[in-house]
């Protein structure tokens, strides 16, 4: 009888290690939880209150089942005598048959060093760490079994490992979402140099027809100097490029070319400031000055450049 209930208590621990291998980051955990509609919480709920209630049904139904035993060992004497099953339970798994205090059997169990007239009892272990100890032994071996014999279970460099991919794809993700909603309001000068080297691969596939290789211009504007017709920010150019200036013969770009595509040319674009093309065209528009810089000063008022005062001194 005693083997079986060895036998039965680590079948118990191997059983109740189990949950413990279908280990889930507490990270993912949240993660599930922020993805249920409202329809799945709901249900969640429901099934938190349905459990919440059943164990209110099973304490209510021990508490009566106490109070009837108390009642019926009122009501018949002969029962007084007879252990409760509490009693029954903590004898066989709590606490253990004790000895009585003082009496022969007590002292069979002494030892025959004392200290300060304490004497030791050679006592068995309590039922209850007898079972917990049955309990680690069980796990111990399902959980050697399924993580290092069959190999199933993810050791914690293998978790750390997986929780770096995922963390590296979410990255990659939010970098693509990021890029596909640049605008003209959120483009940036992108000055590294992939994305220079970009841009002026664009360029050179879209743009030479009408502002020449080097920027000089021809039929469109020349993009080396500081007159704009437009603006000569980022955001300026961004803008002529996205929506076009068809009146003028440019077209829009934003169904041919991505955002991101479009922030690498305007940048490119922006390097070719101060550079000096083969055969410039004449400036047009108005001088850009950037913002936070200071114009040149002079000794008299300065007078605004335009391109017709230009077109007459050349």
């Amino acid at each position: 009888m005693k083997k079986f209930k060895s036998l039965f208590l680590l079948l118990a621990g191997m059983f109740s290690a189990l949950p413990t291998f279908a280990q889930t980051s507490e990270s993912e955990w949240f993660a599930n939880l922020q993805n249920m509609d409202s329809t799945q919480l709901t249900l969640l709920v429901i099934l938190g209150v349905v459990l919440g209630v059943i164990v209110l049904l099973l304490v209510l139904m021990i508490y009566l089942m106490t109070f009837m035993t108390a009642v019926f060992r009122k009501e018949n004497p002969e029962m007084a005598n007879q252990p409760s099953w509490w009693d029954e339970f903590k004898i066989k798994y709590v606490t253990g048959k004790m000895k009585p205090v003082g009496s022969k059997e007590e002292k069979a169990l002494m030892k025959e060093h004392s200290f300060d007239g304490i004497v030791e009892l050679d006592n068995h272990m309590p039922p209850w760490l007898v079972n917990v100890f049955y309990l680690t032994i069980g796990f111990a071996v399902v959980y050697f079994t399924y993580f290092t014999v069959l190999g199933l279970g993810k050791t914690q460099l293998e978790e750390y490992a997986e929780e770096q991919r995922i963390a590296a794809i979410q990255i990659e993700e939010y970098k693509a979402l990021a890029v596909s909603s640049i605008d003209e309001t959120s483009v940036v000068f992108d000055e590294t140099p992939m994305a220079i080297a970009a841009g002026q691969s664009i360029y050179s596939a879209n743009c030479v027809a009408c502002h020449a290789q080097d920027g000089g211009g021809g039929v469109g504007s020349n993009l080396t100097d500081e007159y704009w017709k437009h603006g000569g920010s980022i955001n300026d150019i961004f803008k002529v490029i996205k929506y076009g200036v068809p009146e003028k013969g440019m077209i829009p770009w934003q169904d041919q070319l991505s955002p991101e595509q479009m922030q690498q040319v305007a940048s490119f674009i922006l390097t070719l400031q101060g550079t000096t093309p083969a055969n410039p065209k004449a400036a047009e528009g108005e001088r850009y000055v950037p913002a936070g810089a200071e114009p040149a000063k002079a000794d008299s008022v300065a007078v605004p450049v335009t391109a017709e005062a230009i077109a007459e001194a050349k």
